[in-house]
């Protein structure tokens, strides 16, 4: 069985190393001709931690990122609402890390050139178009720069393209843009003292107006921790175009929305003051579809749930569907059987997880407490039971998959072996 991969993000890399892992031959085809490492932070749950320690990758996920201890929701005053144990103490096998998300993928580019051979990892070929029949699929590449076109064929598609998935958009031609939540993040990384012991994440604010702090590991100055900050803010304006997104804004404009964040463990503005760089993003999801799988091509990632970024999800279930994906492959020598079963597993709990967040997913509790008591509390207690805390943090964590026992007593998606190199003709 031969499987071309339609890029080479978190999602389309995992998959890789997991189908040579499997024994499956793979190329991987990315649109970026030399991928650098760009963007800020991103928090892999236990569960991915999971999938990546049984790739052989444990180690270095432990030597780039820091193991997150806790995360803690605030009200607009930095007031406590509510906190909860992450990865290890949360008694998970498996650590929650904090990483930057550009070093997360350079790791995993290193592994999969490593492991697949450079023959098998094609940069600065964007995706085109797809034919498939009943025996094969021809996948078609253009190149960035010569403009020459590269078609391959194999047993099967996978799209792992992104929100804006050029393989989606052929099987959905008339979806359209990304649903844009009128709300933008501001987002950044910046060395910072350390707050709440240095291991805890932090959400503050309510579904306006929000930050999410974390530190990802030691800083380039002395004393400090490499730290990862969004402000995210309502808006008025239309969605961005999609050549915009991501793109650089001056600090002061962050500073004009948040200048008086200020809490006794947590100084917002001087946090961005000291930043160099801030881009901007918008926060947008697609509606989730009837199937991810059309015969011999299939989704996976942001290709196929982009969502919003409540809970810090998309990089996790990007690997878990890559990890999914190997094992129905490995369950049948039919790849359209293969795939359904696939589709069948992930999509129902990834459709329902897109639609909790835009609920605001475990982050509702916040939105309670700035309803209820806005000039801030005395006691949470008085404003929102623990009960009800608890119940909302639950709820989103089992269906997710994401509870200790689910990932704790789970069986392995892949055997733990190792396989020859494959290759691709």
């Amino acid at each position: 069985m031969k499987v071309i991969i339609a890029g080479g993000g978190i999602g389309g890399l995992s998959l890789a190393l997991s189908l040579h892992q499997a024994g499956i031959a793979v190329r991987v085809y990315e649109a970026v001709r030399e991928p650098t490492s760009i963007g800020v932070g991103i928090n892999l749950q236990p569960t991915a931690v999971r999938e990546l320690t049984e790739l052989g990758l444990g180690d270095e996920l432990a030597r780039l990122g820091l193991a997150t201890r806790a995360l803690s929701y605030f009200n607009k005053l930095g007031q406590l609402i509510h906190s909860e144990p992450r990865g290890l103490a949360a008694g998970y096998q498996w650590p929650q890390y904090s990483i930057h998300r550009g070093e997360l993928h350079l790791l995993l580019m290193r592994a999969v050139r490593a492991r697949i051979g450079d023959d098998n990892f094609r940069s600065g070929l964007r995706f085109i178009a797809f034919e498939q029949n009943q025996d094969r699929v021809s996948a078609i590449f253009r190149d960035g720069v010569s403009g020459a076109s590269v078609v391959d064929n194999a047993d099967v598609l996978v799209g792992a393209d992104g929100i804006h998935s050029a393989v989606r958009r052929q099987l959905y031609p008339g979806e359209g843009e990304p649903r844009f939540a009128r709300q933008v993040l501001w987002r950044a990384a910046a060395d910072a003292r350390a707050f709440l012991g240095g291991d805890t994440m932090i959400i503050a604010g309510h579904f306006h107006q929000r930050i999410i702090v974390y530190p990802m590991g030691p800083g380039s100055t002395p004393g400090c921790l490499r730290t990862n900050w969004i402000c995210q803010t309502s808006v008025s304006d239309a969605a961005p175009p999609r050549e915009d997104w991501n793109r650089r804004v001056a600090k002061e404009k962050v500073l004009a929305a948040f200048g008086t964040w200020r809490f006794p463990w947590l100084d917002m503005p001087a946090m961005i003051d000291r930043t160099s760089e801030v881009y901007e993003f918008p926060l947008a999801d697609r509606d989730p579809v009837r199937a991810w799988t059309f015969e011999r091509v299939t989704l996976i990632g942001d290709a196929a749930h982009p969502m919003q970024p409540i809970g810090s999800q998309a990089g996790t279930q990007a690997i878990i569907d890559a990890r999914v994906l190997t094992a129905a492959l490995l369950a049948t020598s039919d790849p359209m059987k293969a795939l359904q079963c696939y589709d069948a597993e992930r999509r129902p709990v990834m459709n329902d997880i897109t639609l909790r967040n835009r609920r605001f997913g475990p982050e509702a509790a916040m939105q309670l407490v700035e309803e209820r008591a806005p000039a801030g509390f005395a006691r949470i207690e008085d404003v929102i039971s623990r009960e009800h805390l608890e119940r909302i943090a639950k709820s989103f964590s089992v269906a997710a998959g994401l509870d200790p026992a689910s990932v704790n007593g789970r069986r392995s998606f892949v055997p733990r072996v190792g396989s020859p190199r494959q290759s691709m003709p």
